[in-house]
């Protein structure tokens, strides 16, 4: 369908300059000329957030001015687009998110909300400087079986108030096998095997591949 071709073309690249207004123009558009709701989500914005994890893998230079436009984008796109579903959409899952105890650094934590909302997952966002047993407690009550953990510090990723102690919390309750742990930051991105030396599950090197790994995440667990 070579209009919508165009829209997805247009879309991309409205994301890739960082603009903001001239997306959400073109989704307004779209949907005036009769493309649904749901092909806006699920066929422009989730393939876009894909097209830029390839770029960021094949040729790299996505900046994170980039990364962080492009998911408030497809926040922005997907939150206006669920009013406006035939029907409700199915969420795939709930993930429990903060930045570790110590830590006040939000901008990548955004990131991943962003392309988690697109993705149809819903998070619960507990901000910053976030103590250990808040994650496990707040996983549980919401019955959430991934816990996204950020930390932008090196002494926040490795130390003993982060990662680890949320998952000397969850082995001492016997939630290993129940409740996953992902963690993302710059200290992960200097050192590939930190994450399974504090505990983790899986990593994220940037905020926007947050949300593909966390989607299969989930994936594996209702598989």
């Amino acid at each position: 369908m070579p209009m919508f071709d165009s829209v997805i073309e247009a879309y991309n690249h409205a994301v890739f300059d960082t603009d903001r207004d001239q997306a959400l123009e073109v989704v307004h558009n779209a949907v005036a000329a009769g493309i649904s709701p749901e092909e806006i989500v699920f066929q422009v914005v989730l393939p876009a957030m894909d097209q830029m994890i390839r770029s960021l893998e094949q040729e790299g230079g996505i900046s994170l001015a980039q990364h962080y436009v492009a998911a408030q984008i497809a926040d922005a796109v997907t939150s206006e687009m669920l009013t406006k579903f035939v029907n409700a959409p199915e969420i795939v899952g709930h993930v429990i998110m903060g930045t570790a105890e110590g830590d006040l650094h939000s901008l990548g934590k955004r990131i991943v909300t962003g392309t988690l909302k697109a993705r149809m997952i819903e998070v619960t966002d507990l901000g910053v400087n976030v103590a250990p047993e808040r994650f496990v407690e707040e996983a549980l009550a919401h019955d959430a079986p991934i816990i996204a953990i950020s930390a932008m510090m090196v002494h926040t990723a490795r130390g003993e108030r982060g990662c680890k102690r949320v998952r000397d919390i969850l082995d001492e309750q016997h939630l290993g096998g129940k409740i996953k742990i992902i963690v993302g930051g710059a200290p992960y991105r200097f050192d590939p095997d930190l994450y399974w030396s504090v505990g983790a599950d899986a990593w994220a090197e940037d905020g926007v591949s947050a949300g593909k790994v966390i989607a299969d995440m989930l994936a594996k667990e209702h598989s």
